[in-house]
Formats: C-alpha cells, structure tokens, sequence
C-alpha cells in the first residue's frame, strides 16, 4: 500500500491519497481509492426493482397497445379489396369500354386483345387480378345487378360468392 501526502494551504490538514491494490486500478476523479472507484461502478448500475419496474411498465404498454394493432389486418383487407373493386380495376373496365365500346367479357380481355376487341390498346392490367385473401375476383358481363354494365366480386375472407363478407362493385 502507498500513502501520498498532498501539499495543502496552511489552514487545511493534510490529506492522504491511499492506493490499495484491489480492483482493477483505474481511477474515478474525485475518489481517493480503488474501493471507493469500485463503490462508484455499483451506485450506477440499475437494481433489480428498477428493472422489474421497467419491465412491468413495458408489459403494462403492450397490452394496451397490441389489441388495437391486431384487428387492422382484416379492416385493411377490406379497404384493399373495396380500392381494387373501385379504383384500379374499375379504371382499367372503363378504360376498355372508352376504346372498344362495351365492357370485356371476361377479365382475360384486359391482358389480350379478345378476337371481337376493334381498338383495344391493352394490356389494360398487368396481371389478373387477385383480392387480398388470395382469392381471384369475380366478374360478369351483362351484370346481374346493374345490366348495362358489369358486375365486379371480392369473395372476401369466407372464399364463397354470396357470403355476408363479400364484396362488391353494386354497393
């Protein structure tokens, strides 16, 4: 062990700066001893209660906040589904109308030119389109709802044409 006596002013006692060969050696300015630095690394770190306090609030959160989260996956499909029926295919049905005076037959006439098709400057669609459950859409020319135009159907989650979550060009 070393013992240093440091220079003081005449009013002030002499202090000792003492190094005891424990811990690691480094110094914490302001500290006078390796036990003390040690004592300094413990007062920092986190005790076990503020960790479970953070961990319960973390777990409080969660459950608030993942039940509102869950459900927007059907609602989003939906909306989806509602978009193409309205919007993007809609579109490409209208398109095809204006250039060949009547709606396809089918929804294969919007990526091939159909044989009766007299100014078709398709393809209107990339692809066939496909609603959000993966399903293919339904369509019919004349409609059956509308007869002058088309009819366009999403069978929704449930796969099956009629069900209650259908949906719809008509509505």
């Amino acid at each position: 062990m070393k013992i240093k006596l440091q220079n003081t002013h005449r009013d002030e006692l002499p202090m000792a700066d003492c190094q005891l060969p424990i811990g690691s050696g480094e110094r914490v300015p302001g500290r006078t001893s390796a036990i003390a630095n040690r004592k300094s690394r413990i007062e920092n770190a986190f005790t076990l209660v503020e960790m479970l306090l953070v961990v319960t609030i973390i777990g409080i959160l969660a459950a608030l906040v993942i039940p509102k989260i869950v459900g927007r996956g059907e609602q989003a499909r939906q909306t989806a589904a509602y978009t193409d029926i309205h919007g993007g295919i809609k579109s490409a049905l209208d398109q095809f109308e204006v250039d060949n005076g009547g709606y396809p037959r089918s929804l294969q006439d919007l990526l091939t030119p159909p044989s009766n098709a007299r100014n078709w400057h398709g393809p209107y669609l990339d692809k066939l389109p496909i609603d959000p459950w993966g399903n293919p859409y339904i369509y019919y020319f004349p409609g059956k709802h509308i007869p002058n135009t088309y009819d366009l159907i999403s069978t929704g989650q449930s796969g099956k044409e009629g069900a209650e979550d259908n949906i719809v060009s008509w509505k």
